[in-house]
Protein backbone atom coordinates (compact mmCIF):
# COMPACT_ATOMS: atom_id res chain seq x y z
CA UNK A 1 0.00 0.00 0.00
CA UNK A 2 1.39 3.35 -1.15
CA UNK A 3 1.46 6.20 1.33
CA UNK A 4 0.36 9.67 0.25
CA UNK A 5 3.27 11.94 -0.40
CA UNK A 6 3.48 14.66 2.27
CA UNK A 7 2.45 18.11 1.16
CA UNK A 8 5.41 20.47 1.02
CA UNK A 9 5.54 24.26 1.23
CA UNK A 10 6.45 24.49 -2.46
CA UNK A 11 3.38 22.41 -3.38
CA UNK A 12 1.14 24.76 -1.42
CA UNK A 13 2.69 27.80 -3.11
CA UNK A 14 2.25 26.22 -6.55
CA UNK A 15 -1.40 25.39 -5.80
CA UNK A 16 -2.08 28.93 -4.57
CA UNK A 17 -0.40 30.43 -7.61
CA UNK A 18 -2.46 28.23 -9.90
CA UNK A 19 -5.64 29.27 -8.10
CA UNK A 20 -4.71 32.95 -8.36
CA UNK A 21 -3.94 32.49 -12.06
CA UNK A 22 -7.35 30.91 -12.69
CA UNK A 23 -9.10 33.68 -10.77
CA UNK A 24 -7.11 36.32 -12.65
CA UNK A 25 -7.99 34.75 -16.02
CA UNK A 26 -11.66 34.53 -15.04
CA UNK A 27 -11.65 38.16 -13.90
CA UNK A 28 -9.96 39.24 -17.14
CA UNK A 29 -12.46 37.24 -19.22
CA UNK A 30 -15.43 38.78 -17.42
CA UNK A 31 -13.97 42.26 -17.76
CA UNK A 32 -13.54 41.85 -21.51
CA UNK A 33 -17.00 40.36 -21.79
CA UNK A 34 -18.43 43.51 -20.22
CA UNK A 35 -16.24 45.79 -22.34
CA UNK A 36 -17.16 44.06 -25.62
CA UNK A 37 -20.84 44.01 -24.68
CA UNK A 38 -20.81 47.75 -24.08
CA UNK A 39 -18.76 48.30 -27.24
CA UNK A 40 -21.05 46.18 -29.44
CA UNK A 41 -24.20 47.82 -28.12
CA UNK A 42 -22.99 51.41 -28.42
CA UNK A 43 -21.24 51.02 -31.78
CA UNK A 44 -24.09 48.98 -33.28
CA UNK A 45 -26.56 51.64 -32.18
CA UNK A 46 -24.32 54.43 -33.49
CA UNK A 47 -23.96 52.67 -36.85
CA UNK A 48 -27.72 52.21 -37.11
CA UNK A 49 -28.33 55.88 -36.39
CA UNK A 50 -25.59 56.91 -38.79
CA UNK A 51 -26.93 54.76 -41.65
CA UNK A 52 -30.50 55.91 -41.16
CA UNK A 53 -29.59 59.59 -40.97
CA UNK A 54 -27.33 59.18 -44.00
CA UNK A 55 -30.26 57.75 -45.94
CA UNK A 56 -32.40 60.71 -44.88
CA UNK A 57 -29.92 63.40 -45.94
CA UNK A 58 -29.35 61.62 -49.28
CA UNK A 59 -33.07 61.58 -50.04
CA UNK A 60 -33.42 65.20 -48.95
CA UNK A 61 -30.56 66.27 -51.22
CA UNK A 62 -32.01 64.44 -54.23
CA UNK A 63 -35.39 66.08 -53.64
CA UNK A 64 -33.86 69.55 -53.16
CA UNK A 65 -31.01 69.78 -55.66
CA UNK A 66 -30.60 73.50 -55.01
CA UNK A 67 -28.94 72.69 -51.68
CA UNK A 68 -25.76 71.67 -53.54
CA UNK A 69 -25.07 75.37 -54.12
CA UNK A 70 -24.27 75.63 -50.41
CA UNK A 71 -21.56 72.94 -50.50
CA UNK A 72 -18.71 75.51 -50.38
CA UNK A 73 -20.24 77.21 -47.31
CA UNK A 74 -20.76 73.84 -45.61
CA UNK A 75 -17.13 72.95 -46.33
CA UNK A 76 -15.95 76.24 -44.86
CA UNK A 77 -17.99 75.75 -41.67
CA UNK A 78 -16.76 72.18 -41.17
CA UNK A 79 -13.22 73.36 -41.86
CA UNK A 80 -13.53 76.09 -39.25
CA UNK A 81 -14.96 73.61 -36.73
CA UNK A 82 -11.99 71.28 -37.11
CA UNK A 83 -9.42 74.07 -37.34
CA UNK A 84 -10.40 75.73 -34.08
CA UNK A 85 -11.83 72.88 -32.04
CA UNK A 86 -10.80 69.57 -33.57
CA UNK A 87 -7.12 69.64 -34.53
CA UNK A 88 -6.45 66.56 -32.33
CA UNK A 89 -8.90 64.46 -34.36
CA UNK A 90 -8.60 66.08 -37.79
CA UNK A 91 -6.28 63.35 -39.10
CA UNK A 92 -9.17 60.88 -38.89
CA UNK A 93 -8.12 57.29 -39.53
CA UNK A 94 -4.48 58.19 -38.90
CA UNK A 95 -5.43 58.94 -35.29
CA UNK A 96 -6.78 55.39 -34.96
CA UNK A 97 -3.72 53.81 -36.54
CA UNK A 98 -1.30 55.83 -34.40
CA UNK A 99 -3.27 55.03 -31.25
CA UNK A 100 -3.23 51.31 -32.00
CA UNK A 101 0.49 51.23 -32.74
CA UNK A 102 1.60 53.56 -29.93
CA UNK A 103 -1.22 54.26 -27.47
CA UNK A 104 -0.75 57.62 -25.75
CA UNK A 105 -3.55 60.03 -24.85
CA UNK A 106 -7.17 58.94 -24.95
CA UNK A 107 -8.88 59.73 -28.27
CA UNK A 108 -11.01 62.84 -27.56
CA UNK A 109 -14.72 62.02 -27.57
CA UNK A 110 -15.31 65.08 -29.74
CA UNK A 111 -14.13 62.93 -32.67
CA UNK A 112 -17.55 61.24 -32.60
CA UNK A 113 -19.85 64.27 -33.08
CA UNK A 114 -17.34 66.12 -35.27
CA UNK A 115 -16.90 63.36 -37.86
CA UNK A 116 -20.62 62.60 -37.80
CA UNK A 117 -21.60 66.22 -38.46
CA UNK A 118 -18.84 66.59 -41.04
CA UNK A 119 -19.98 63.52 -42.96
CA UNK A 120 -23.63 64.54 -42.80
CA UNK A 121 -22.68 67.92 -44.25
CA UNK A 122 -20.67 66.27 -47.03
CA UNK A 123 -23.57 64.09 -48.14
CA UNK A 124 -26.36 66.60 -47.53
CA UNK A 125 -24.74 69.30 -49.64
CA UNK A 126 -23.40 67.07 -52.41
CA UNK A 127 -19.82 65.97 -51.79
CA UNK A 128 -18.57 62.65 -53.12
CA UNK A 129 -17.43 60.48 -50.23
CA UNK A 130 -18.00 57.20 -48.47
CA UNK A 131 -18.94 56.38 -44.92
CA UNK A 132 -16.60 53.76 -43.45
CA UNK A 133 -14.11 56.33 -42.16
CA UNK A 134 -16.87 57.94 -40.15
CA UNK A 135 -18.10 54.63 -38.76
CA UNK A 136 -14.61 53.57 -37.67
CA UNK A 137 -13.78 56.95 -36.12
CA UNK A 138 -17.09 57.07 -34.26
CA UNK A 139 -16.51 53.52 -32.99
CA UNK A 140 -12.95 54.25 -31.85
CA UNK A 141 -13.95 57.54 -30.23
CA UNK A 142 -16.65 55.76 -28.24
CA UNK A 143 -14.50 52.74 -27.38
CA UNK A 144 -11.45 54.59 -26.08
CA UNK A 145 -13.58 56.28 -23.42
CA UNK A 146 -13.76 52.85 -21.76
CA UNK A 147 -9.99 52.77 -21.26
CA UNK A 148 -9.95 54.83 -18.07
CA UNK A 149 -12.85 53.27 -16.12
CA UNK A 150 -11.61 49.76 -16.93
CA UNK A 151 -7.96 50.75 -16.31
CA UNK A 152 -6.66 49.25 -19.57
CA UNK A 153 -2.95 49.00 -20.27
CA UNK A 154 -1.54 50.44 -23.52
CA UNK A 155 -1.56 46.98 -25.11
CA UNK A 156 -5.15 46.41 -24.03
CA UNK A 157 -6.11 49.81 -25.48
CA UNK A 158 -4.66 48.71 -28.82
CA UNK A 159 -6.85 45.61 -28.73
CA UNK A 160 -9.86 47.73 -27.79
CA UNK A 161 -9.41 50.13 -30.74
CA UNK A 162 -8.93 47.22 -33.15
CA UNK A 163 -12.16 45.69 -31.86
CA UNK A 164 -13.88 49.07 -32.29
CA UNK A 165 -12.71 49.37 -35.91
CA UNK A 166 -14.01 45.85 -36.55
CA UNK A 167 -17.35 46.72 -34.96
CA UNK A 168 -17.71 49.94 -36.94
CA UNK A 169 -16.76 48.42 -40.29
CA UNK A 170 -18.68 45.17 -39.83
CA UNK A 171 -21.91 46.78 -38.66
CA UNK A 172 -21.79 49.46 -41.35
CA UNK A 173 -21.68 47.06 -44.28
CA UNK A 174 -23.38 44.06 -42.69
CA UNK A 175 -20.22 41.99 -43.14
CA UNK A 176 -19.06 41.12 -39.61
CA UNK A 177 -16.38 38.58 -40.51
CA UNK A 178 -14.86 40.93 -43.08
CA UNK A 179 -15.01 43.72 -40.49
CA UNK A 180 -12.99 41.67 -38.02
CA UNK A 181 -10.35 40.70 -40.56
CA UNK A 182 -10.20 44.23 -41.99
CA UNK A 183 -9.46 45.70 -38.56
CA UNK A 184 -6.50 43.36 -38.20
CA UNK A 185 -5.28 43.58 -41.78
CA UNK A 186 -5.42 47.28 -42.59
CA UNK A 187 -3.31 48.22 -39.56
CA UNK A 188 -0.95 45.25 -39.40
CA UNK A 189 -0.99 44.18 -43.04
CA UNK A 190 2.50 42.66 -42.75
CA UNK A 191 1.72 40.85 -39.49
CA UNK A 192 -1.34 39.99 -37.45
CA UNK A 193 -2.04 41.22 -33.92
CA UNK A 194 -3.22 37.81 -32.67
CA UNK A 195 -4.28 39.05 -29.22
CA UNK A 196 -6.97 41.11 -30.94
CA UNK A 197 -8.44 38.35 -33.12
CA UNK A 198 -11.13 37.13 -30.74
CA UNK A 199 -12.16 40.61 -29.48
CA UNK A 200 -12.36 41.86 -33.08
CA UNK A 201 -14.60 38.98 -34.14
CA UNK A 202 -16.82 39.27 -31.07
CA UNK A 203 -17.21 43.05 -31.38
CA UNK A 204 -17.89 42.94 -35.12
CA UNK A 205 -20.58 40.25 -34.88
CA UNK A 206 -22.08 41.87 -31.78
CA UNK A 207 -22.30 45.34 -33.36
CA UNK A 208 -23.73 43.91 -36.58
CA UNK A 209 -26.42 42.13 -34.56
CA UNK A 210 -27.33 45.32 -32.69
CA UNK A 211 -27.49 47.29 -35.96
CA UNK A 212 -29.90 44.72 -37.39
CA UNK A 213 -31.98 44.88 -34.20
CA UNK A 214 -32.62 48.53 -35.04
CA UNK A 215 -34.12 47.38 -38.38
CA UNK A 216 -31.39 49.09 -40.34
CA UNK A 217 -31.27 47.64 -43.88
CA UNK A 218 -28.11 47.04 -45.89
CA UNK A 219 -27.92 47.22 -49.67
CA UNK A 220 -28.11 43.76 -51.26
CA UNK A 221 -25.94 42.89 -54.26
CA UNK A 222 -26.33 39.85 -56.50
CA UNK A 223 -24.10 37.96 -58.91
CA UNK A 224 -26.59 35.78 -60.77
CA UNK A 225 -24.24 34.03 -63.20
CA UNK A 226 -20.90 32.49 -62.31
CA UNK A 227 -19.01 30.69 -65.10
CA UNK A 228 -17.18 27.41 -64.72
CA UNK A 229 -13.63 27.49 -63.44
CA UNK A 230 -11.38 27.07 -66.48
CA UNK A 231 -7.91 28.18 -67.46
CA UNK A 232 -9.34 30.78 -69.83
CA UNK A 233 -11.70 32.28 -67.26
CA UNK A 234 -8.95 32.36 -64.62
CA UNK A 235 -6.64 34.16 -67.05
CA UNK A 236 -9.33 36.74 -67.72
CA UNK A 237 -9.73 37.14 -63.96
CA UNK A 238 -5.99 37.72 -63.55
CA UNK A 239 -6.10 40.37 -66.28
CA UNK A 240 -9.04 42.08 -64.62
CA UNK A 241 -7.24 41.96 -61.25
CA UNK A 242 -4.22 43.75 -62.72
CA UNK A 243 -6.47 46.47 -64.15
CA UNK A 244 -8.23 46.87 -60.81
CA UNK A 245 -4.84 47.17 -59.09
CA UNK A 246 -3.75 49.84 -61.54
CA UNK A 247 -6.98 51.71 -60.83
CA UNK A 248 -6.30 51.54 -57.09
CA UNK A 249 -2.76 52.83 -57.60
CA UNK A 250 -4.09 55.72 -59.70
CA UNK A 251 -6.58 56.63 -56.98
CA UNK A 252 -3.87 56.62 -54.29
CA UNK A 253 -1.52 58.75 -56.38
CA UNK A 254 -4.23 61.27 -57.28
CA UNK A 255 -5.28 61.55 -53.63
CA UNK A 256 -1.69 62.23 -52.57
CA UNK A 257 -1.05 64.84 -55.26
CA UNK A 258 -4.38 66.58 -54.80
CA UNK A 259 -3.83 66.86 -51.03
CA UNK A 260 -0.42 68.39 -51.73
CA UNK A 261 -2.01 70.85 -54.16
CA UNK A 262 -4.53 72.07 -51.59
CA UNK A 263 -2.00 72.23 -48.72
CA UNK A 264 0.72 73.94 -50.78
CA UNK A 265 -1.57 76.55 -52.34
CA UNK A 266 -4.04 77.31 -49.54
CA UNK A 267 -2.39 78.06 -46.22
CA UNK A 268 -5.60 78.50 -44.19
CA UNK A 269 -7.12 74.97 -43.98
CA UNK A 270 -10.84 75.96 -43.84
CA UNK A 271 -10.53 77.58 -47.26
CA UNK A 272 -9.59 74.20 -48.80
CA UNK A 273 -13.05 72.58 -48.53
CA UNK A 274 -14.54 75.93 -49.54
CA UNK A 275 -12.62 75.80 -52.83
CA UNK A 276 -13.27 72.09 -53.21
CA UNK A 277 -16.97 72.73 -52.69
CA UNK A 278 -16.96 75.33 -55.45
CA UNK A 279 -15.31 72.87 -57.83
CA UNK A 280 -17.74 70.04 -57.02
CA UNK A 281 -20.88 72.20 -57.09
CA UNK A 282 -19.82 73.78 -60.40
CA UNK A 283 -19.14 70.34 -61.92
CA UNK A 284 -22.55 69.04 -60.82
CA UNK A 285 -24.24 72.11 -62.32
CA UNK A 286 -22.28 71.80 -65.58
CA UNK A 287 -23.06 68.07 -65.95
CA UNK A 288 -26.67 68.43 -64.87
CA UNK A 289 -26.46 65.17 -62.93
CA UNK A 290 -26.08 64.05 -59.31
CA UNK A 291 -24.91 60.58 -60.33
CA UNK A 292 -21.35 61.08 -59.08
CA UNK A 293 -21.96 62.70 -55.70
CA UNK A 294 -22.87 61.07 -52.41
CA UNK A 295 -22.53 57.32 -52.09
CA UNK A 296 -23.70 56.54 -55.62
CA UNK A 297 -25.58 53.38 -54.62
CA UNK A 298 -27.99 53.48 -57.63
CA UNK A 299 -25.06 53.43 -60.06
CA UNK A 300 -23.35 50.63 -58.13
CA UNK A 301 -26.52 48.53 -58.39
CA UNK A 302 -26.86 49.37 -62.10
CA UNK A 303 -23.30 48.19 -62.75
CA UNK A 304 -24.32 44.63 -61.86
CA UNK A 305 -27.12 44.65 -64.46
CA UNK A 306 -25.65 46.32 -67.52
CA UNK A 307 -22.27 47.38 -68.91
CA UNK A 308 -21.60 51.00 -67.95
CA UNK A 309 -19.59 53.52 -70.01
CA UNK A 310 -15.85 53.63 -69.33
CA UNK A 311 -16.12 57.25 -68.23
CA UNK A 312 -18.21 56.50 -65.13
CA UNK A 313 -15.42 55.25 -62.89
CA UNK A 314 -13.07 58.06 -63.94
CA UNK A 315 -15.60 60.80 -63.22
CA UNK A 316 -16.45 59.31 -59.82
CA UNK A 317 -12.74 59.08 -59.05
CA UNK A 318 -12.26 62.76 -59.87
CA UNK A 319 -15.23 63.83 -57.72
CA UNK A 320 -14.07 61.73 -54.77
CA UNK A 321 -10.43 62.81 -54.95
CA UNK A 322 -11.37 66.50 -54.96
CA UNK A 323 -13.92 66.07 -52.16
CA UNK A 324 -11.66 64.18 -49.76
CA UNK A 325 -8.42 65.95 -50.61
CA UNK A 326 -10.06 69.30 -49.94
CA UNK A 327 -10.90 68.20 -46.40
CA UNK A 328 -14.51 67.04 -46.51
CA UNK A 329 -15.33 64.17 -44.14
CA UNK A 330 -16.58 60.69 -44.98
CA UNK A 331 -14.41 57.92 -46.28
CA UNK A 332 -12.98 56.33 -49.40
CA UNK A 333 -14.47 52.85 -49.31
CA UNK A 334 -17.96 53.26 -50.76
CA UNK A 335 -16.54 55.54 -53.45
CA UNK A 336 -13.99 52.83 -54.24
CA UNK A 337 -16.86 50.35 -54.44
CA UNK A 338 -18.48 52.62 -57.03
CA UNK A 339 -15.23 53.08 -58.95
CA UNK A 340 -14.43 49.37 -58.94
CA UNK A 341 -17.94 48.19 -59.81
CA UNK A 342 -18.24 50.73 -62.64
CA UNK A 343 -14.81 49.77 -63.98
CA UNK A 344 -15.62 46.05 -63.81
CA UNK A 345 -18.94 46.64 -65.52
CA UNK A 346 -17.19 48.54 -68.31
CA UNK A 347 -14.59 45.76 -68.67
CA UNK A 348 -17.38 43.33 -69.58
CA UNK A 349 -17.39 45.08 -72.97
CA UNK A 350 -13.88 43.70 -73.56
CA UNK A 351 -13.44 40.73 -71.22
CA UNK A 352 -15.76 37.74 -71.87
CA UNK A 353 -16.94 37.27 -68.29
CA UNK A 354 -20.44 38.02 -66.93
CA UNK A 355 -21.07 41.70 -66.23
CA UNK A 356 -22.24 41.09 -62.66
CA UNK A 357 -19.18 38.98 -61.87
CA UNK A 358 -16.78 41.64 -63.18
CA UNK A 359 -18.69 44.34 -61.32
CA UNK A 360 -18.47 42.26 -58.14
CA UNK A 361 -14.75 41.69 -58.71
CA UNK A 362 -14.12 45.40 -59.15
CA UNK A 363 -16.34 46.27 -56.20
CA UNK A 364 -13.94 44.63 -53.75
CA UNK A 365 -10.69 44.32 -55.72
CA UNK A 366 -10.09 48.04 -56.22
CA UNK A 367 -10.65 48.51 -52.50
CA UNK A 368 -8.34 45.57 -51.77
CA UNK A 369 -5.58 47.20 -53.78
CA UNK A 370 -6.13 50.65 -52.31
CA UNK A 371 -6.33 49.49 -48.68
CA UNK A 372 -3.93 46.52 -48.88
CA UNK A 373 -6.57 44.21 -47.39
CA UNK A 374 -7.05 41.35 -49.91
CA UNK A 375 -8.11 38.79 -47.30
CA UNK A 376 -10.79 41.02 -45.76
CA UNK A 377 -12.07 41.98 -49.21
CA UNK A 378 -12.28 38.35 -50.30
CA UNK A 379 -14.29 37.54 -47.19
CA UNK A 380 -16.47 40.59 -47.74
CA UNK A 381 -17.26 39.35 -51.25
CA UNK A 382 -18.38 36.00 -49.86
CA UNK A 383 -20.61 37.71 -47.29
CA UNK A 384 -22.11 40.06 -49.87
CA UNK A 385 -22.30 37.92 -53.02
CA UNK A 386 -22.21 34.32 -51.79
CA UNK A 387 -19.54 31.65 -52.09
CA UNK A 388 -20.15 30.67 -55.71
CA UNK A 389 -17.92 33.46 -57.04
CA UNK A 390 -15.28 33.15 -54.30
CA UNK A 391 -12.50 31.71 -56.49
CA UNK A 392 -12.74 34.44 -59.12
CA UNK A 393 -13.12 37.34 -56.72
CA UNK A 394 -10.39 36.19 -54.32
CA UNK A 395 -8.00 35.83 -57.24
CA UNK A 396 -8.89 39.31 -58.48
CA UNK A 397 -8.35 40.78 -54.99
CA UNK A 398 -4.91 39.18 -54.69
CA UNK A 399 -3.85 40.38 -58.14
CA UNK A 400 -5.11 43.90 -57.40
CA UNK A 401 -3.14 43.85 -54.15
CA UNK A 402 0.12 42.97 -55.93
CA UNK A 403 -0.49 45.26 -58.91
CA UNK A 404 -1.34 48.35 -56.85
CA UNK A 405 2.13 48.94 -55.43
CA UNK A 406 3.23 49.54 -51.85
CA UNK A 407 1.20 52.61 -50.97
CA UNK A 408 -2.19 52.49 -49.30
CA UNK A 409 -5.01 54.98 -48.80
CA UNK A 410 -4.06 54.73 -45.11
CA UNK A 411 -0.38 55.56 -45.73
CA UNK A 412 0.99 58.80 -44.38
CA UNK A 413 2.43 59.85 -47.70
Amino acid sequence: MLLNKPTTLSDNIAANNKQRSLLSNLKNFLRWLVILSILSTTVGTASAGFLQSLEWVTQFREQHIWIIAFLPLAGLLVGLLYHYYGKEVEAGNRVLIDTIRQPKTIIPFRMVPFVYLGTMATHLFGGSAGREGTAMQMAAGIADQLSRPFKLTPEQRSVLIIAAVAAGFGSLFGTPMAGAVFALEFIFWKRIHYNAVLPAIAASFGADYITKCWNTPHTAFFINTVPTISSGNLLYTLLAGVIFGACAALFIRLMHRCKLFFSNNISFPPWRPFLGGILIATAVWAMGSTQYIGLGIPTILASFDTALPCSNFLIKMAFTVVTLSAGFKGGEVTSLFFIGAALGSALSLFIPLPTALLAGMGFVAVFAGASKTPIACSIMAMELFGYESAVFISLACCMAYFASGKKSIYSTA
